[in-house]
């Protein structure tokens, strides 16, 4: 089969899978009077355009953010740059039909100037990645603690609290054992990189970290980037839901229920976890919800009202696209070719976990 052909079927299978989610939770949401109340009551406006620009700033700080690991190795590298480069990637992970989403791209954009360090180039990809869902469990955790939900009367959302406890342990664990330097240049860091099919993931894990390890500073002001750049998506997010018709809950549990849907970032779905968002939003709307009544496609609507924000807010990469096009094509053909020696692939994700990280991770 052709491999033009093969990706493209892929893509739409995947394409298919999200569409079948919202259609599933469109019909489930129908019983309400929730779509037709969307229609017909007034929106808060002024709301949702703050909404807009609390989530457009949350973008803004994942490129912030990316920015800095790259300084930090030294590399010419503008903030200018950094915003062209992060709101192209951003734009890339709605569009793009093949192998090459915003990551990727960075990746290789970064790389192809300065092929020297292409290691260090590629390490502030993966670094800037992985801190960025890190942070969404810290921040999902901190949530959980605070508002009780660690041992909620609803089994559903205890399970997923203890679950997400034990993530955070672990994920905190496993950094701290890689900025120890015996680990990283030992037999285990061996043993990881030749794991089938995650071993090269492992790999340019540990390379970032080896890279990094004397820069805790910097991984220190990454992290707070990153615990400001969920909090203003969950904060936006929570004004989408008051600026729109309809009960929702409270800021304090958006604080749970936005970082958990943001981590669906991260499966191979197209147009940044789209399906799986909506369905872990509308799930956690019908659970978490304490002191509102919240109806069955509340979650839903929030949720699409969300994904049109960052739809306006992937234009931006539009502008820096039209005047870039020829760079940007000759960048994005060499990426597929990197993509398809598995030299440089790794997924993308929700904004909510990074800088095209769609949502923001």
């Amino acid at each position: 089969m052709n491999k033009t052909l093969k990706k493209t079927l892929i893509y739409l299978l995947k394409f298919g899978i999200s569409a079948a989610i919202i259609a599933y939770l469109v019909v489930e949401a129908r019983a309400d009077k929730t779509f037709s109340n969307l229609a017909s009551q007034p929106k808060d406006w002024p709301l949702l355009g703050l909404a807009w620009a609390l989530c457009l700033a949350a973008v803004a700080l994942t490129i912030v953010r990316w920015f800095v690991l790259v300084r930090a190795l030294e590399l010419p590298f503008s903030l200018k740059d950094a915003f062209r480069l992060g709101f192209l990637g951003y734009l890339l992970n709605f569009v793009s039909l093949g192998s090459v989403g915003g990551d990727l791209f960075k990746a290789v954009f970064i790389a192809r100037e300065h092929p020297g360090r292409r290691a260090e180039a590629v390490a502030t990809v993966v670094l800037d990645r992985v801190i960025g869902l890190f942070m969404l469990f810290v921040l999902a955790t901190a949530a959980i603690l605070l508002t009780g939900q660690l041992h909620s009367p609803v089994r559903e959302v205890e399970i997923i609290g203890r679950s997400t406890l034990m993530c955070t342990c672990i994920g905190a664990a496993g950094l701290l054992m890689l900025l120890v330097p015996g680990f990283t240049n030992g037999a285990i860091s061996r043993f990881l990189e030749n794991l089938p099919r995650v071993g090269p993931t492992f790999g340019k894990l540990i390379g970032a970290i080896r890279i990094y390890r004397s820069r805790r500073g910097v991984l220190a002001a990454a992290a707070l980037l990153s615990a400001a750049v969920h909090v203003l998506s969950s904060v936006g997010i929570y004004l989408v839901a008051r600026g729109l018709p309809g009960q929702a809950p409270t800021l304090a549990e958006h604080f749970v229920i936005v970082p958990l849907a943001m981590v669906t970032g991260v499966l191979p779905l197209p147009v940044n976890g789209l399906g799986a968002f909506e369905a872990v939003v509308a799930f956690l709307y019908q659970r978490i919800a304490s002191g509102a009544a919240v109806t069955e496609g509340q979650g839903l609507v929030v949720a699409l009202g969300y994904r049109a924000i960052t739809i306006a807010i992937a234009l931006v990469g539009v502008c820096f696209y039209l005047t870039s096009r020829r760079e940007v094509a000759t960048v994005l053909k060499e990426a597929e070719l990197e993509a398809e020696r598995s030299d440089l692939h790794f997924a993308t994700a929700h904004p909510g976990a990074a800088a095209g990280s769609g949502a923001t991770a």
